[in-house]
């Protein structure tokens, strides 16, 4: 939405317009909003031509409700400001769920991770990674998390091979507990690979391109 447009729409909720029908003039929002009537009356138009409010006209006032639409609107808008406010205790993903190459299996099943993450994680993992692919640009919020220290992972050796060092964070899924792996090593990715104890997927009753919500606390 076009923030002119919300800012309007916010100012109709602080009047009362989400539950009731509000008697307002386009004179009385003007001075609220400290423009013009014929911007303010333009603005009003917008939205109802975009379903956000619905009008009734009167002589010389008109009476306006917020819709369901933008109801939903005005509560995106809230998330949004939540989560800059809790960006200092959490940061919050969305994105949807991937399948990855089964190289998770391989890595949870070393005895060397396996006992860390049960020691510094309490999380004994279901073998394997629950993969959540989000939007590029919010690769910054992992560039972010690495501010914040995390759990430290140790590097390790067997006979055959090494195996890297990680950062982790506790973590839910659609509220079940987890944490997300970061491999030092690897540049960043646009793939959130989760452990849990839990067979995420049939726990949670998803696939492939569901959408999910990945809350990561920092603290």
């Amino acid at each position: 939405m076009k923030p002119y447009l919300m800012q309007m729409l916010k100012e109709l909720a602080m009047l009362g317009a989400m539950n009731n029908k509000i008697e307002v003039s386009s004179v009385e929002l003007a001075t609220q909003l400290e423009t013009s009537q014929q911007t303010a009356s333009r603005y009003l138009l917008e939205l109802d031509k975009e379903g956000f409010i619905q009008r009734e006209f009167g002589v010389k006032k008109q009476r306006i409700s917020i819709t369901d639409q933008g109801v939903d609107a005005l509560e995106e808008e809230y998330s949004h400001y939540k989560q800059i406010f809790e960006l200092k205790s959490k940061v919050r993903f969305k994105g949807i769920v991937v399948s990855g190459l089964g190289e998770g299996k391989y890595y949870t099943e070393q005895p060397g991770y396996r006992q860390q993450f049960k020691q510094l994680l309490s999380i004994d993992p279901y073998p394997g990674t629950f993969n959540v692919e989000i939007k590029p640009i919010e690769k910054n919020k992992l560039r972010l998390l690495k501010h914040y220290g995390g759990i430290d992972i140790k590097e390790f050796s067997t006979k055959n091979r090494s195996f890297g060092s990680a950062l982790c964070f506790n973590a839910t899924v659609n509220g079940v507990k987890g944490a997300i792996v970061l491999p030092r090593r690897s540049h960043y990715s646009n793939v959130i690979e989760v452990i849990s104890h839990h067979y995420l997927r049939d726990t949670l009753q998803i696939k492939d391109g569901d959408v999910v919500d990945v809350i990561v606390f920092v603290q």
